[in-house]
């Protein structure tokens, strides 16, 4: 039997590439697997052999122990590969075909994907709506930052790539198809961004620059990125951004003054989550800065989109509130302006072919606008240390060597 080796979170901060099982059409036994999900047929599945796999900022929040992931887990849910197997029940998916995984497991058959509301689907996970590969809590979904993984649902779930050899001249840019891309739009989208908008965008890591460079794309005429590290609004910066550096500025109002002239902006979308920290000089855990922070610089009626990870439970929290996932939000400060939100995981799959068609067709250069930089499987250890530095980098996991061939 071929073997396999993945990105495996060990407890403590730490994360180890390790020989793992090689994946067959089962969902066996393992850490994070519910037990009623446990030796789950997967018929319906192909095996991949992957051939880029990127680190998600999401995945850092296990790794620094900020959730209840197991150690054992084999991390990693933003998957491109080729398929070298397909199960008995696949009829639409081949042998050889290259495509991108959407980062949310769905079954396809129930209420919610019926409604394309894959990030719920009802069939995935027994403990809660919505299953993801390799994170904690979403069904015990083997992780992709491997060398090969199966994905069950196939025929629903992948985008298939019309032309091979186009696809892997813009893999790096397809690559984000899986999450980063679709997330940073479903932002923008669920912000109401539209032609003309003024929008503030609270965070530059790769989501966030995701979300800038897809309010562009729908025609926002300003985009303002706020962050603490210079390095992330630099590279916000060299793709046309305003920034505002909350390390020196604590008043976001009087920042987006100086740039539009009053202290609103139509939308705001959420890039940051539950890891947030207070501006300027309080660079303390204030998990709720960034939605009380939008509460302030919307304007009456406007919209936030909310793709930032907020959890149910947070061991790492300084107070008992916050680690139920309660947190002190101005909402009665929203209510009276009539903010209206969007939470909750994106639903991948209803963007993926939209982005797929910009990508190919030279509408959108998302590995630049994020600064896609490949690293080997051997070095994702390496590569979690350094994007949690916050460097100003999307690291994409190239298994096989692909890339460097």
């Amino acid at each position: 039997m071929a073997g396999n080796r993945g990105v495996v979170y060990t407890g403590d901060g730490n994360v180890e590439v390790q020989d793992i099982a090689y994946p067959d059409l089962v969902l066996h036994d393992g850490p994070g697997v519910p037990q009623s999900n446990a030796e789950r047929k997967c018929e319906h599945g192909v095996i991949l052999k992957n051939i880029v796999t990127n680190i998600c900022g999401s995945d850092q929040h296990m790794v620094r122990g900020r959730t209840t992931a197991p150690s054992g887990l084999v991390l990693g849910h933003e998957i491109t590969g080729e398929v070298i197997e397909a199960g008995r029940d696949v009829e639409f998916i081949e042998k050889g075909d290259i495509v991108s995984v959407p980062f949310n497991v769905a079954c396809g058959r129930c209420k919610m994907c019926k409604r394309q509301d894959t990030h719920i689907c009802l069939n995935v996970n027994p403990e809660r709506p919505g299953g993801a590969y390799g994170y904690v809590d979403m069904g015990g979904w083997v992780g992709g930052q491997s060398e090969y993984v199966m994905v069950p649902y196939a025929d629903f779930q992948l985008l298939k790539f019309p032309d091979k050899d186009k696809a892997m001249d813009k893999i790096l840019d397809l690559t984000m198809l899986s999450d980063i891309f679709p997330t940073g739009y479903h932002g923008a989208v669920s912000a109401g961004v539209t032609t003309g908008s003024t929008v503030y965008v609270a965070g530059a890591g790769p989501v966030g620059l995701a979300a800038a460079h897809s309010a562009q794309l729908l025609g926002a005429a300003v985009v303002i990125v706020g962050d603490l590290k210079e390095a992330r609004l630099k590279q916000a910066r060299s793709f046309g951004c305003e920034t505002i550096n909350l390390k020196e500025h604590d008043n976001v109002g009087e920042q987006i003054e100086q740039i539009l002239g009053i202290p609103e902006v139509d939308c705001a979308i959420d890039a940051v989550g539950f890891e947030a920290y207070g501006h300027g000089t309080d660079h303390q855990d204030a998990p709720a800065t960034v939605l009380n922070t939008m509460m302030e610089v919307v304007e009456a009626g406007g919209k936030f989109g909310i793709p930032g990870l907020y959890v149910t439970e947070d061991p790492g929290a300084k107070d008992e509130d916050s680690k139920q996932g309660s947190l002190k939000v101005r909402f009665g400060l929203g209510w009276s302006k009539a903010h209206s939100f969007t939470t909750g995981q994106t639903p991948a799959m209803k963007y993926q072919r939209q982005l797929m068609n910009a990508i190919l067709n030279e509408k959108a250069d998302i590995a630049n606008v994020v600064n896609a930089t490949v690293i080997s499987l051997d070095k994702a250890p390496q590569g979690y240390a350094d994007f949690d530095s916050g460097v100003a980098k999307k690291f994409v996991i190239d298994p096989h060597g692909t890339l460097s061939k």
